[in-house]
């Protein structure tokens, strides 16, 4: 009979202060003064991940999931949506660390900002707990950049600062709303309208799959202008809050919240705007640009995401094997089982390096430092690595449940939800077939495979790793061959170049660090 062991006494664990090698990777990429104080805010979240966040995910996965409360006990339409105690604690916990704030203004300890470095690192201990709320962190982000960064100064010191709170101002969470029915991914086909009143302008129209609605103070909102063309160049860009000054519903209706498979944390509803308060942002001809920006940086939060989740899918695969017996030994003895441990480990450490190389290379470009061939790359990247982590999350999550057995697909353990929730972020900010059109779309336009191997070039010169100058030369030719076909043989290769590039990306970094 194979038995599971009674469990060992249980040391408090901590995804950071356990994470060796992301603590080395950190300490590479942050300054002292920072790497120094985020070290010592990460061991306390890393702690706080680890421990209560994590079963407050467990809980309102299982029974304290968002519900739509349509109605007041007065028979009036109010469009509230209740999330549970637990829920709300981890908002003002993991808002309050400067996960977005410290983005965009002074860590007060340090009397200096904090930087997307810091801010990702704390993104990738909350996605080991709860991937699900780290959505509504994403779009928070992504709102504080549109704000920060677009913003006329009037609508910036309107919202910026909630967005941005720590703490002692209200806090607003952000929210994105780029999808309607008849759209989707095709952005361009968008319907909702906006008229014009006076200072500000009023929306019509609905957003068919609204992430974070209902708990969102004010989000950034595509919409056609009266008179606007067709197509994504007619689109502006709105910022509209959620609440009226006297704390009334600002004419949006949620229709109904989406029953999804995971990530059930984050309220995904479908949305009904019935003149909402709207302010433009921006460049009312640059909508679709500034939302394109935006996604980018949702992208770069989608992997760190899935890297969270194969770092916890690892992790728990670890220490599940070695505390099961079976066959009169541990299966961390098991030839095949260290075999598969190492794999994940290396694939692991390679795709967090290279995801956190990219975020070097983002920030360059955010700051307006890039030139326009590191622009193209970091384009590039953000797509090839998007794809390639969004995918092996699902892989890891799967090698977790295996490694388990039984176990692993029963809900008092953590890996059902591993997995259900890492099936998303194949699909959020871009499927597979997306990222091979914008892969096609760089190649064709910036020829930005050139730029690519000219990179790995650069980064494998003085390196002693002939198998990579030789995987590079191989797929430089490739490339090469991909850029001269016609259409339709572009599409059918894109997706596995797309991978192969991720993956030579991920190795000639790791074996460089």
């Amino acid at each position: 009979m194979h038995v599971l062991q009674e469990a060992p006494t249980q040391h408090r664990r901590n995804f950071f202060t356990e994470d060796d090698f992301f603590q080395k990777l950190l300490e590479k990429h942050l300054d002292e003064d920072l790497y120094a104080y985020a070290s010592k805010e990460l061991k306390k979240f890393g702690d706080a991940c680890a421990n209560h966040i994590d079963e407050r995910a467990a809980h309102t996965d299982r029974e304290g999931q968002p519900r739509l409360l349509r109605y007041n006990k007065y028979g009036e339409e109010v469009s509230e949506v209740w999330v549970n105690e637990g829920y709300k604690q981890t908002v003002e916990e993991t808002y309050n660390t400067g996960i977005v704030g410290y983005v965009h203004k002074e860590i007060p300890e340090l009397g200096r900002k904090g930087n997307y470095t810091y801010s990702f690192a704390q993104g990738y201990l909350l996605s080991q707990a709860e991937p699900g709320f780290y959505c509504p962190v994403t779009l928070t982000l992504a709102t504080a950049y549109l704000l920060d960064h677009y913003a006329d100064q009037a609508i910036k010191q309107q919202f910026l600062p909630h967005v941005c709170a720590t703490g002692g101002v209200e806090l607003y969470e952000g929210a994105t709303f780029l999808t309607e029915r008849q759209g989707g991914s095709d952005v361009g086909a968008n319907v909702v309208q906006a008229k014009e009143a006076g200072d500000h302008f009023r929306l019509y129209g609905e957003k068919y799959f609204a992430s974070n609605a209902g708990m969102c103070g004010v989000a950034m909102v595509l919409a056609r202008k009266e008179g606007a063309p067709a197509g994504s160049r007619g689109l502006t860009l709105f910022a509209v809050p959620w609440k009226n000054e006297d704390g009334s519903i600002n004419n949006i209706r949620i229709r109904r919240l989406k029953d999804k498979l995971g990530v059930r944390a984050v309220p995904s509803a479908e949305v009904e705007f019935d003149g909402a308060k709207a302010y433009v942002i921006g460049d009312p001809n640059r909508g679709f640009y500034y939302m394109m920006e935006a996604l980018n940086l949702s992208r770069i939060c989608n992997m760190v995401a899935s890297i969270g989740i194969m770092r916890r899918s690892y992790s728990e695969a670890k220490a599940y094997s070695e505390r099961r017996d079976a066959f009169g030994k541990r299966l961390c003895e098991f030839p095949m089982i260290q075999q598969t441990l190492t794999q994940l480990k290396q694939k692991l450490e390679a795709e967090t390096a290279a995801i956190f190389e990219l975020i070097q290379l983002h920030g360059k470009v955010t700051n307006g430092e890039a030139t326009k061939e590191e622009e193209a790359l970091n384009r590039l990247l953000i797509a090839i690595l998007k794809k390639e982590s969004a995918e092996q999350a699902i892989a890891f999550a799967h090698e977790a449940i295996e490694m388990h057995g039984g176990n692993g697909y029963i809900e008092d353990f953590v890996t059902p939800r591993l997995l259900r929730d890492a099936q998303v972020l194949t699909v959020w900010e871009g499927t597979a077939n997306i990222l091979g059109l914008e892969v096609i779309r760089l190649v064709n336009k910036f020829s930005v495979h050139e730029i690519f191997i000219a990179d790995l070039k650069e980064r494998l010169d003085g390196m002693d790793a002939p198998e990579l100058v030789k995987w590079r030369e191989d797929l430089k030719v490739r490339l090469e061959e991909f850029a001269s076909d016609d259409r339709v043989t572009q599409e059918l290769k894109a997706k596995s170049l797309a991978k192969e590039m991720a993956e030579l990306y991920e190795q000639v970094v790791y074996v460089g660090m």
